[in-house]
């Protein structure tokens, strides 16, 4: 072999490599295939499953439904669908109860799963039975193939047991058993465990034998229809919507105000839960160490109905097709409250409750929901708790206030000397040079102009906090207060016969008080400020923000529009107390005390007006430099 011939194959192989590296898909397209095999194999899937089922129809049923063998035909037909399968498919569906004080779980041996789960503690608005999701409108089902047939254990029928036992810890709990036996050597168990005094329930998978039956790739369905429980339908499907948490990574979740009908995302790396989270109420999938991934969906019904959301997800489980596998997962069926699910460890199920992005999260997680926790340990009354936080605020904002308020009142009190200057220079051309004497007069009376509204932009993170807090508080969740019912929604005292955009079909009168009281407020500064007759449109926007925040407002928590109120007729009367309390005789005599005052010039200044003496003599000597004078000898 030539030298020739040496370097032609050296470069054809790097041709080759070349063409590999840029030809290789990307992450973007691998996860669109890796998507579209996915729904392949579900299709796939559902068909078998189908194929399943009108065999399995073809059973005569006796009087409590279950279906029964009668013709040995019908036997092997179904037999040949679902091979060693067919020996769970015949049964009858009875119920199972777990309870314990928080909730009572309803399981079907169809399936072997949860059917109804109904939180004891609680009523959806009207007063009734409050539910997180309906049996008929659910699937709970492990999906997969075994010797090349398609296995769905929604479709066949699980034996129950139920024990009572103590844990090593102490705590006692009920296990249920619901166990599928394939053959002798064969079978699927689900073991549940429901703690006393909890909202967690445990649920380990327990596989045996899957082996012998070429058992592929195991996914768990879990679908349900999530229905309206609250009064306010624009807020309950504001706030329910589809987390799911990386493992050992971020939470990410479907934004809950995007318009899509329906949002569907596959993720193809390692997740630790997946939740359905409503606005006061989750259920949530954790796994004990990971899942392999997950196809989820949410659609959304914009009108209101029976039903606010429906939740799909299918899981990729972790089997590693040996023949006896466990698989842990733990199952949350409970309300939103912030510290219990933080109770669960590092697990970030707290993430579920919405308090605001990242700021607005710390403010609310470590400020503001302690402080309320603190209250609820003393008083029942949460109209009193929310006056007391408002109070406690108001107190903690008081310097920022002081200080707001008494720039207002120097900045009146300069009003007279910058209208003058106004009147100097009346003109539009001289628009620099009125701004020039302006900020000159303010330096030498030692005023700022943005010291208040600096203060005042600092507590605006506050106000936004409670914006978020209030809303998704489930606290206040069918709790009244004078004429409120719920402060977790809207108060109505008036229910229009027609339905005004935007504003609602109702009257809310916390709103109207959050309005009035921020006209007032809003008028009180203006009077107190100086800029106010520089900026004539400034009057119309007094009036016409909070009009638009009443129009926002209206169906929002009474909790929240009682806030902004109470924190409204606060501020009006700490405004009326500087007033009494700040001299300003004696702050006037100050401003001209300062305005004497030679000013000092910063070192800053004096080394400019150094070098600016400097560039002066250099021009009058013609650009040259002075000479230094000789020493005479």
């Amino acid at each position: 072999m030539d030298k020739n011939t040496i370097i032609g194959l050296g470069i054809i192989g790097l041709l080759l490599v070349g063409y590999s590296i840029f030809t290789k898909p990307q992450r973007e397209a691998q996860m669109a295939e890796r998507s579209r095999l996915d729904s392949i194999a579900r299709v796939e899937q559902v068909r078998a499953m189908e194929a399943a089922q009108q065999a399995k129809a073809l059973l005569p049923t006796n009087e409590t439904g279950a279906n029964t063998v009668t013709d040995s035909i019908s036997m092997e037909r179904l037999s040949g669908e679902l091979g060693d399968f067919a020996n769970a498919a015949t049964g009858t569906s009875e119920s199972v109860v777990l309870e314990n004080e928080n909730m009572k779980l309803t399981f079907s041996t169809l399936g072997g799963r949860p059917y109804t789960v109904q939180l004891k503690k609680y009523q959806t608005h009207d007063s009734l039975p409050l539910y997180l999701f309906d049996g008929d409108s659910t699937i709970f089902a492990l999906h997969f193939f075994a010797d090349n047939r398609g296995i769905n254990t929604g479709e066949l029928f699980f034996k129950p047991a139920i024990e009572k036992m103590t844990g090593e810890d102490g705590r006692s709990y009920q296990q249920l058993t619901m166990k599928m036996e394939i053959s002798e050597s064969a079978s699927i168990s689900y073991i549940y465990r429901l703690f006393d005094d909890d909202y967690m329930l445990d649920f380990d998978m327990r596989f045996k034998g899957l082996d012998q039956y070429r058992t592929d790739r195991m996914e768990f369905k879990f679908d349900f229809y999530a229905p309206s429980q609250e009064k306010g339908y624009q807020n309950e499907a504001m706030y329910t919507t589809l987390y799911y948490k990386y493992h050992g990574g971020d939470v990410e979740n479907f934004k809950s105000r995007s318009k899509k009908e329906i949002e569907e995302v596959t993720e193809t790396t390692r997740i630790r839960w997946i939740a359905f989270s409503h606005q006061f109420f989750s259920t949530i999938v954790v796994a004990d160490e990971h899942f392999n991934g997950a196809f989820m969906l949410q659609e959304r019904f914009n009108d209101p109905g029976k039903y606010v959301r429906r939740f799909s997800t299918s899981i990729d489980m972790p089997y590693d097709r040996t023949g006896d596998q466990l698989i842990g997962m733990q199952l949350y069926f409970g309300p939103n409250k912030f510290q219990s699910l933080k109770s669960y460890g590092d697990l970030g199920l707290e993430s579920v409750v919405t308090v605001g992005g990242a700021m607005i999260r710390w403010i609310n997680a470590f400020v503001v929901i302690p402080i309320f926790d603190w209250l609820n340990k003393y008083f029942v009354n949460y109209g009193i708790i929310i006056l007391l936080l408002t109070l406690i605020i108001k107190v903690a904002l008081f310097p920022l206030t002081y200080k707001s308020f008494k720039s207002q009142a120097v900045m009146k009190l300069l009003k007279p000397q910058v209208d003058e200057i106004s009147e100097r220079y009346p003109k539009k051309d001289d628009a620099m040079k009125k701004q020039q004497a302006t900020m000159d007069l303010y330096k030498k009376a030692g005023a700022n102009p943005m010291g208040g509204c600096l203060p005042m932009l600092l507590q605006f993170p506050i106000l936004y906090a409670m914006f978020r807090f209030f809303p998704t508080s489930i606290e206040l969740r069918q709790e009244g207060f004078l004429w409120a019912h719920d402060l977790s929604t809207y108060d109505s005292i008036l229910d229009l016969p027609w339905d005004i955009p935007m504003y609602g079909d109702h009257v809310s009168l916390f709103t109207l008080l959050m309005t009035v009281t921020t006209m007032l407020s809003m008028r009180y500064n203006n009077q107190a400020s100086a800029g106010s007759s520089q900026m004539p449109g400034m009057k119309t926007m007094m009036y016409i923000m909070p009009v638009m925040f009443m129009f926002i407002l209206n169906n929002f928590s009474a909790g929240l529009t009682y806030y902004y109120f109470l924190a409204n007729v606060i501020t009006l009367g700490q405004n009326l107390v500087f007033k009494r309390f700040i001299d300003e005789e004696k702050i006037m005599k100050k401003i001209a005390a300062k305005q004497n005052k030679p000013a000092k010039k910063s070192k800053f200044a004096q080394r400019l007006e150094s070098i600016q003496k400097q560039q002066k003599q250099q021009q009058a000597l013609g650009g040259r430099k002075p000479q230094p004078k000789k020493k005479s000898r």
